[in-house]
């Protein structure tokens, strides 16, 4: 019958875009619709009939009957919920008669549920064991809200027990995140605060407090329970066996040197199963060296889940403590501040890691298409076949949608960074923050050095080398904000990849950052080379040839050898005459030289008579 579901999900569907008066609304039509295929409903301007009452026999031949008790019971907790919602919104005390219209419907939801679970406990109805237990679940749960509104600790302490064993029973047989997200967000809290106006101590486990106020005296009930899980109602030294996972939590939780208690024992319970699984997953990976990286990704899902639960535990008990009205100062919440930042911390250093592994060997920094996201293919021998296609490269598209996603998984680190950066006490945290600042520095130059490959494919590489340069300059700003010390190797090889950046990996990606800026400033440099002569070449390809005979042409133009028709442009002429003015023109600098030759007397000089004209032809 699923009826669970089938509340569970008209509540989703509702309350995903409206409230509880929405809600409402539609179970009012609901409602209605069911009546009509049952044949029940009051016709218009219809003599008005008094309802029959819904027998065994008439649920096992319809489920609609089941749907008919489920809405009504529904559409009058939705009422009372939206009485109580529109009186919380205007910060009002709910007083009076209002509180008394809230207790009212609840308690018809209340009759109508225990109605359903007398109907489906006859055996005439045909109902499933299941079924009779996800009815009672369902009718505890609605008694428990109404003894909530009539402030009856015991009794809806009592009731949610009831309800959470339950639901806890059938999530080991099947089922689990449909009642995960039940538990977790009404009964749960709905039990804590119970327990709290009980005087019971914050730090008893949940799971304790609902096994402790579940009523042993329904025997069948307690058979049932038993039948689906054991465990939940367990008892001497089954109890103790089970339960040494509770007593053995950590009570303490360290962040930088600083140690706190732990306040709530749903953390603890929470952060004993992170190092449950910091343990489980550093073991696996061990034994998985030759995987591919979306198979060691994959291992990482149960660390980040029980992370996610810690972090969802330490925010609700800090929610839980705001209600109360504890201030910021109480050294309480002064400690849960502390477990918060620790907690997700821890969390968002996983998330890291695990984009880590997806980006390749040593964080995506070699150049390697073939390794990345490529499954293995079993071959039973090496042919010539074989190995050429081992060694045949990808096409350009393959490998701009690989380094498309390895930026993407860098993006995705750059903003888990900064989000450890917005925790609070971290910037406080001199230290931290320039470690954080580093590791910032580093997966940013990863992420240019993927660009820049990305603009070197599609034949960009100016842009390639200004990003690697980039790069480089991140990277030796990473080198400073970061500590320098031994790593040990075999350390690196067996722990998990986290947050935490080695010496060996940014001393490795500096080399390869250099070795990269070196190989594309000469790329640049030879496609400089070649674009000047092919501009040069292209510029004196229309230039005649008899004028650029000094030169070796790259190419020639068989068809203008000569300029033809002649154009008429300046020429040298005359140079004799120019060479001989140069004797006679003044100069600024020039100095007259000697005309007397060696070893003749001034008085010859004077006899020789003087030439005129050029060349002695004179007039």
């Amino acid at each position: 019958m699923d009826i669970t579901s089938y509340v569970v999900q008209g509540r989703d569907q509702a309350l995903l875009y409206g409230d509880y008066s929405t809600y409402h609304g539609q179970l009012a039509k609901r409602l209605l619709s069911s009546r009509k295929k049952l044949g029940i409903v009051t016709k218009n301007r219809g003599k008005f009939q008094s309802k029959e009452e819904i027998g065994a026999e008439q649920v096992s031949s319809n489920i609609h009957y089941v749907y008919l008790l489920l809405l009504t019971s529904e559409r009058a907790w939705a009422q009372a919920m939206s009485f109580k919602a529109s009186k919380s919104a205007a910060q009002k005390d709910i007083t009076g008669r209002t509180k008394s219209h809230i207790v009212s419907r609840l308690n018809k939801a209340s009759r109508t549920s225990q109605r359903l679970v007398e109907l489906l406990s006859d055996s005439a109805s045909g109902a499933s064991a299941n079924d009779i237990l996800e009815a009672k679940s369902y009718a505890a749960l609605i008694r428990g809200a109404m003894l909530f509104e009539k402030h009856d600790w015991e009794l809806c302490l009592q009731s949610y027990a009831v309800s959470r064993v339950i639901y806890s029973a059938l999530a080991s047989a099947g089922k689990g995140d449909l009642f995960k997200d039940l538990l977790s967000e009404t009964i749960d809290p709905s039990i804590r605060y119970a327990a709290y106006r009980l005087k019971t101590p914050r730090t008893t486990p949940i799971p304790t407090i609902a096994k402790n106020s579940f009523p042993r005296s329904d025997d069948a009930l307690v058979k049932e329970i038993n039948r689906l899980d054991p465990s939940i109602l367990a008892e001497g030294n089954d109890a103790t066996r089970l339960g040494n996972a509770a007593e053995n939590a950590p009570t303490t939780i360290t962040w930088r040197s600083r140690q706190v208690q732990i306040e709530d024992a749903q953390i603890s319970l929470a952060w004993a199963s992170v190092e449950t699984a910091k343990a489980t997953l550093t073991r696996n990976l061990t034994q998985s060296q030759d995987k591919q990286p979306y198979e060691i990704a994959a291992q990482y899902d149960e660390i980040l889940m029980a992370t996610q639960d810690v972090v969802d535990a330490t925010k609700q008990a800090i929610d839980e403590l705001k209600a109360e009205g504890v201030p910021q100062s109480d050294p309480r919440m002064q400690r849960l501040q502390i477990t918060r930042t620790a907690v997700n911390y821890e969390m968002i250093s996983w998330r890291i890691g695990r984009n880590r592994v997806l980006t390749g060997h040593d964080d995506g920094g070699p150049e390697d298409y073939n390794a990345f996201r490529r499954r293995k293919v079993k071959i039973p021998q090496d042919t010539e076949a074989t190995k050429q296609r081992r060694q045949r490269e990808l096409p350009p598209s393959k490998k701009l949608a690989k380094l498309k996603e390895k930026v993407a998984l860098y993006d995705g680190t750059l903003q888990n960074v900064q989000s450890i950066k917005e925790l609070p006490g971290v910037a406080a945290d001199e230290a931290l923050a320039t470690r954080l600042n580093g590791y910032e520095k580093y997966f940013g130059a990863l992420k240019c050095l993927s660009i820049a490959r990305s603009h070197a494919i599609t034949d960009a590489a100016a842009n390639a080398l200004a990003l690697i340069n980039h790069a480089n300059s991140l990277i030796q700003e990473a080198s400073c904000n970061l500590p320098r010390g031994d790593d040990d190797i075999n350390q690196q090889q067996t722990a998990p990849l986290s947050i935490d950046v080695t010496a060996n990996a940014v001393s490795f990606l500096s080399s390869l950052l250099n070795g990269e800026l070196q190989r594309y400033r000469a790329i640049v440099h030879m496609h400089n080379l070649r674009n000047a002569e092919r501009e040069a070449a292209e510029g004196d390809f229309d230039s005649p040839l008899i004028s650029k005979l000094h030169i070796y042409p790259r190419r020639v133009n068989l068809r203008k050898i000569v300029e033809f028709p002649p154009k008429m442009e300046l020429m040298p002429m005359k140079p004799i005459f120019l060479d001989v003015a140069w004797n006679y023109i003044e100069y600024p600098g020039k100095t007259r030289a000697s005309t007397t030759a060696p070893g003749t007397s001034s008085a010859a000089k004077e006899e020789q008579p003087k030439k005129k004209g050029w060349f002695g032809f004179g007039r």
